[in-house]
């Protein structure tokens, strides 16, 4: 392989690196089990509001918050209010398809 010891690769390196920032920046979001969880949960579900989220993750309101805002920055999460709720939703196709593969991945060493 050549990319490392070619004379391109800087180049394609500092062409990308936007992209490449960009990715790292969606991968530190998700590298977290309660984010991982909170994503994966939201792809399941369709969407959810904090209160049922919180209740079946069993931790504090204000960690929940926490987790929900990196993810948010992140662009992985959007979120409608509804009365006094506000729902989330997955909304970044990179992150789910991250997620996907994740869940291929974890379901192929069972069979």
């Amino acid at each position: 392989m050549t990319f490392f010891t070619s004379d391109k690769s800087s180049k394609i390196i500092e062409k990308n690196s936007a992209v490449l920032e960009e990715e790292a920046e969606l991968l530190k979001a998700l590298a977290h089990p309660v984010r991982l969880t909170i994503v994966k949960g939201l792809l399941a579900e369709e969407g959810c509001n904090v209160s049922e989220m919180q209740q079946c993750l069993d931790i504090p309101q204000s960690t929940l918050s926490q987790h929900l805002a990196k993810l948010r920055d992140a662009g992985i999460l959007k979120s409608e209010r509804n009365g006094l709720e506000r729902h989330y939703f997955v909304v970044n196709d990179k992150a789910i398809k991250i997620i996907k593969t994740l869940s291929e991945l974890e379901y192929s060493k069972e069979e």
